[in-house]
């Protein structure tokens, strides 16, 4: 089998619209990019939940994301299929989960934006330790799991900037 599903396929399996991120892991390039633009959507809609809520929602996305992604993966029978980006959009909610949810009131679009691209460099470059999780575990669990380690420095990264910079 082929590392790519029809539009028509992914639109008609549910497994397989989330797995490709709502069908934006279709997009011929930076399928990857493509679904952090849809957790940035997912993030500005959960702005108003408390916290505790966000880190609950995020988690349960997480764990779906395991099942569907590594189902959509056995399926194509490729081990982490450029379409499935479903870990992408879960990466950039974790990326996001330091900020306050009240970020949006001052500045908070130039924080969702470093957020973006701190999450993107991280994922795209890779460096020790993503690269060895990309690397060493396969399956769903291994799909989104280099997308968490790539998610924790942007996260740090994200956090100390915020701090340094408080009246942004």
């Amino acid at each position: 089998m082929h590392d790519r599903l029809t539009v028509r396929q992914v639109y008609r399996n549910p497994v397989y619209f989330l797995a490709h991120g709502f069908g934006s892991g279709l997009v011929p390039r930076a399928p990857g990019t493509a679904g952090t633009l849809v957790g940035v959507i997912i993030f500005v809609l959960l702005t108003p939940v408390p916290d505790w809520l966000y880190w609950l929602i995020t988690a349960l996305l997480f764990v779906l994301g395991i099942f569907v992604c590594g189902y959509t993966a056995r399926k194509l029978g490729v081990e982490d299929p450029g379409a499935v980006n479903w870990d992408e959009v879960v990466g950039y909610l974790i990326t996001m989960a330091v900020m306050p949810h009240a970020l949006l009131e001052r500045g908070g679009w130039l924080w969702i934006l470093l957020g973006f691209v701190l999450f993107r460099a991280f994922d795209i470059l890779k460096p020790w330790p993503i690269r060895w999780f990309d690397r060493n575990i396969g399956g769903g669990i291994g799909i989104m799991l280099d997308d968490l380690v790539a998610a924790v420095p942007s996260a740090v990264v994200l956090y100390i900037l915020h701090l340094a910079l408080p009246a942004w």
